[in-house]
């Protein structure tokens, strides 16, 4: 098999099985916390909190501006079955940055890698995360490529794969949805409240297994609470109404 098919196929394989990847992150937090924690970094500090839930927080945003421009069909939300589009992004966010939801991502695991509290475990995730997310993007491209052949390639050569060109923005023809965002989102929104709690209640554990000091710090027990809240809500409006429907936006 030729190598850009077995980079294909990889790239398949690794999109396919993508929501397995926070469980392995999640080992290697865990056990980076009990041997290798640097004390040069912060336990729990508000100020690092806040830094680290902001850096988390701009992925989610990234995420958002992408979704909430992106009508249905379009390249830029693919499916467990592989990749679907219709018709190439070019405008909006995708005028600055090929891939934005990966770069969106990034962030978001970012902010949750660095609150672990380890220099060199943060620069070895951002390299997985590189390696790991390189080969889905490249299948993403190649099916992009043989589908919409020239018009990929004129986009693909003044628009950079991860990081953004900003001067070059060119508005999107869809209006931003909110609703779209908050349907599409909520779970994505949860997760990062739920790993913060998850990071420092392990690193808690491991520093005060024989203490009575609290499990988990008071600021992260509020910021969980509130992100269950905005699931609860809605999600059970994504259920059970019609309240975050909107026409033209359903993704295959």
């Amino acid at each position: 098999m030729a190598l850009i098919e077995e980079m294909d196929r990889a790239g398949s394989w690794l999109f396919r099985w993508r929501s397995f990847m926070p469980i392995v992150l999640y080992v290697m937090a865990a056990l980076v916390i009990v041997f290798e924690q640097d004390n040069q970094m912060p336990h729990f500090e508000l100020s690092w909190a806040l830094i680290c839930l902001v850096v988390s927080l701009f992925g989610q945003f990234i995420r958002a501006v992408t979704i909430g421009h992106t009508p249905k069909g379009t390249s830029g939300r693919n499916t467990k079955e592989g990749q679907v589009a219709e018709v190439l992004n070019t405008k909006g966010i995708y005028s600055v940055v090929r891939h934005p939801l990966y770069l969106g991502n990034y962030f978001m695991w970012l902010g949750i890698i660095m609150y672990v509290g380890n220099w060199w475990f943060t620069a070895v995730c951002s390299l997985l995360y590189w390696l790991y997310y390189e080969r889905i993007m490249f299948t993403e491209e190649y099916f992009l490529r043989n589908k919409f052949g020239q018009t990929y390639l004129q986009w693909s050569a003044k628009v950079p794969a991860f990081w953004p060109r900003l001067l070059q923005w060119s508005a999107s023809d869809s209006v931003f949805s909110m609703r779209n965002v908050l349907k599409r989102e909520y779970s994505g929104f949860f997760a990062v409240f739920l790993s913060f709690t998850l990071v420092d209640a392990m690193k808690n554990y491991t520093r005060y297994f024989y203490t009575d000091l609290r499990l988990i710090d008071a600021f992260w027990q509020y910021a969980f609470l509130f992100g269950l809240v905005c699931f609860v809500v809605l999600r059970s409006l994504k259920k059970y109404t019609n309240v975050l429907n909107v026409v033209g936006r359903e993704f295959m």
